[in-house]
């Protein structure tokens, strides 16, 4: 008797987990058909399509992910959320604890080990899945924080390289194609490296490392081509990490260059203008492959923000037009952020910075309304923190001029009567702010100029503005009399008479012990001739001809 006993509470018991195993199947189930209708309606609202339904490799139900968030440029934040809970159904079975959970301040908790718990590696070993979980509360209890300078593979959406060196982004393969990307090399877990390119205007991005390349059919002109960059923490690419910085590098960019004749030589016809950063790009046109510009935005935890690109294309230009710019969303807090205000930023110890549209070929010309700074991070050399940061002209180049900064028209020897004061004219190379002669005070480094604070030479002679066409700080000298100079030069060209004889400058190494290294770049409206009003304190300047710019080449000591 006590045997049947047994064998009856047996079978019930049976009975009894089978039911509940066919009820936890059938709630996953559900769970999982309203979770894809979720996710398309997501996708739809998004991107304005509907996506491929999701097949059980690349979703999984029980499978709430945590994902770091760094507010600023705060490093480290240590809260948690479920950031996905809004995309999927919200009648879920709730537990006490999944309650208290969602009662805590709204942040994100990333990690591998608490996607390792969480990600259903133990959970869904046990039956049935939706209503045991033992380790399912374990993560918020281990203190793991988001590293935004480290690119986890196990995430998705993380910065990676192709076999090509062309940047991507990790994803399941039929996200990649969701988003339009290519596929090109593999990451982990069966992810792809996804190369994202688009090649129209007026388009939006919201993808990490994507490739704005122009139109495959030539460009009109007169037109504008424009593309939006979208910063939104609600988008599930960028969920992850809220963005404070997008930095374009030019893989290549040529367009029409600045105008060369009349009153608007240095302006640009064709321009490349960013708006809504809260970094001042300056107004950009010519040939700038191999450039790059950092753009300060607020961080998208905090507010949702659009960056403008625009090409604005003007009538009558036979320049062939083409550029390819890689955008990259940069995360709040990583330690690769630009400092602030810094439109360029070097990272190497050693490295050549340009001017916008500085060639290496005959007609280049500097451009007017440029006013940014560029700074140099500090780099370890010899196992130590570097001192100081030395400058010195491009070397190697073919016909380009390396430093030409207000530089001035010729002047005929028979009109001063002397080649030497031609010579000195020809090779101006002021430094400072203004020169007084016969009691009229004139511009030098005044509206065109590049600022490097403390800088000497080898004879420790400092001056801190830079133009003309050398790179010196020696004020202006002149083999000729003093005399000559006073009565010819300032007659001609009155911004530019300097003290007695004592040899013409050349290019120098210009040296700085002034820490963070950078360096101020500044030109003005025009570049015809600045007449001097004194009711306005306004101090005259000579007009520039031919500017091209500066290419230094840079060293940290």
């Amino acid at each position: 008797m006590l045997k049947f006993t047994c064998l009856l509470l047996i079978v019930a018991l049976m009975l009894q987990v089978s039911r509940a195993w066919d009820e936890g199947n059938n709630n996953e189930e559900e769970q999982l058909a309203a979770a894809r209708q979720q996710s398309d309606e997501y996708f739809a609202n998004a991107f304005g399509y509907t996506s491929n339904p999701w097949d059980s490799a690349y979703y999984q139900p029980s499978t709430p992910e945590y994902f770091g968030s760094i507010q600023g440029r705060n490093p480290v934040i240590r809260t948690s959320v479920h950031p996905f809970s809004k995309y999927f159904v919200a009648n879920l079975v709730k537990t006490e604890n999944d309650e208290e959970e969602n009662n805590q301040a709204e942040g994100r908790l990333g990690g591998l080990g608490a996607n390792l718990i969480n990600t259903g590696l133990f959970n869904n070993r046990f039956t049935p899945a939706n209503t045991w979980r033992p380790f399912a509360n374990l993560a918020n209890r281990i203190p793991i924080s988001y590293n935004p300078n480290y690119d986890n593979p196990l995430d998705t959406f993380d910065a990676c390289t192709s076999p090509s060196g062309d940047a991507g982004i990790c994803a399941p393969g039929n996200i990649c194609s969701l988003f339009g990307g290519r596929p090109s090399g593999s990451c982990i877990l069966g992810k792809v490296c996804c190369i994202n390119s688009i090649s129209t205007c007026g388009g939006t991005v919201t993808l990490n490392n994507t490739f704005w390349q122009s139109p495959s059919t030539a460009v009109s002109a007169p037109s504008t081509c424009a593309l939006t960059v979208r910063m939104d923490t609600k988008l599930v690419e960028q969920l992850k990490r809220p963005i404070c910085q997008i930095r374009l590098d030019f893989v290549s960019f040529t367009i029409g260059g600045p105008s060369t004749t009349g009153t608007t030589i240095g302006t640009c016809t064709d321009t490349f203008t960013v708006g809504g950063s809260t970094t001042t790009a300056p107004t950009i046109c010519g040939v700038n492959s191999g450039q790059h510009m950092y753009l300060d935005i607020p961080s998208s935890a905090v507010t949702p923000s659009n960056v403008q690109l625009m090409f604005n294309f003007a009538a009558g230009t036979t320049t062939t037009r083409g550029w390819n710019i890689k955008i990259a969303m940069l995360p709040c807090g990583a330690r690769y952020l630009a400092p602030t205000d810094c439109l360029q930023y070097f990272t190497a110890s050693t490295g050549r910075v340009k001017s916008f549209n500085w060639q290496d070929a005959a007609g280049a010309l500097q451009l007017n309304n440029q006013n940014y700074n560029i700074c140099f991070r500090t780099e370890l050399v010899s196992s130590q923190r570097a001192t100081q940061m030395c400058v010195s002209v491009c070397t190697g180049l073919t016909i380009g001029d390396a430093f030409s900064i207000t530089t001035v028209a010729p002047i005929a020897a028979a009109d001063v009567g002397s080649a030497t004061v031609t010579a000195f004219v020809n090779s101006l190379s002021a430094v400072g702010t203004t020169f007084t002669n016969n009691g009229v005070t004139t511009a030098v480094c005044l509206y065109d100029f590049l600022l490097i604070a403390g800088g000497r030479d080898a004879n420790n002679v400092e001056q801190d503005r830079y133009c003309g066409n050398a790179l010196n700080p020696v004020p202006i000298n002149t083999p000729a009399t003093a005399a000559a100079a006073a009565a010819v030069v300032p007659a001609l060209n009155p911004a530019f008479a300097g003290p007695a004889a004592g040899g013409l400058p050349n290019s120098v190494q210009v040296c700085t012990s002034i820490r963070p290294f950078r360096m101020t770049y500044r030109t003005d409206s025009q570049e015809t001739t600045v007449p001097a009003v004194v009711a306005s304190n306004t101090i005259g300047a000579g007009p520039d001809t031919g500017n091209t710019g500066f290419c230094l080449d840079y060293q940290e000591r």
